[in-house]
């Protein structure tokens, strides 16, 4: 069993140096450490805003451009509050622990396979929130956030190479070819998800701009 193990652990290592390049210790941190602070600002910025709103319920918002796109209306919605508490506050918790996770790595801490198992089940988890929130903000509230657009835009590379990542160092178990596939597939798969997202978005606001000019 020792013998096994050892060959087991010998081809995921294999596999993870012939991975993609973004699968790497240091592309990977960059990556999580930029999506991080980046959503993490964001949804700094909704607390913010947020708390000027309780305030204040007349107070614009700095994305309060048109009927359309208006974070303020969007965070007025039950949506923006699914837990009893605004949804910016999971980001603020979240954004700062897969930071501090890219820190670690960046520093050279080597984290066990449940610590990884651990992070894809949150990032997974964000990522199905934030097509949640997607498909209310498009199909039921019908109003745009900028600063949720953000956040949005920041998951979708965070969880496409978070996964490749563990699919190529054999944290998640997956067939070779799948591992290989998605692997060169990485970055064009987060291509069209950011398709995908500005295609409907297109597609569903289009008739409100056509008939406010007719």
């Amino acid at each position: 069993m020792t013998q096994a193990r050892a060959s087991a652990q010998t081809v995921t290592s294999t596999s993870a140096e012939a991975g993609p390049a973004m699968t790497k210790r240091m592309p990977f941190a960059w990556l999580l450490l930029i999506t991080s602070i980046v959503g993490w600002l964001a949804s700094g910025e909704l607390v913010l805003e947020k708390l000027q709103k309780l305030a204040n319920p007349n107070f614009v918002t700095v994305c309060d451009v048109n009927p359309w796109i208006s974070c303020g209306e969007v965070m007025s919605t039950w949506q923006s509050s699914l837990f009893g508490f605004p949804n910016m506050f999971i980001g603020i918790v979240a954004f700062a622990i897969t930071a501090t996770a890219a820190l670690g790595i960046l520093a050279g801490a080597e984290f066990r396979r449940w610590y990884w198992v651990c992070l894809q089940i949150g990032v997974t988890l964000g990522f199905v929130f934030v097509v949640w929130l997607w498909s209310q903000a498009l199909y039921s509230i019908g109003i745009l956030c900028p600063l949720c657009m953000i956040v949005w835009a920041m998951m979708i590379p965070m969880f496409v190479w978070t996964t490749v990542r563990n699919l190529q160092h054999g944290v998640i178990q997956a067939p070779a070819s799948l591992v290989k596939t998605l692997g060169e597939w990485g970055w064009i798969i987060v291509v069209i998800l950011y398709v995908g997202v500005a295609a409907s978005i297109f597609f569903r606001f289009l008739p409100m701009f056509v008939h406010s000019t007719m």
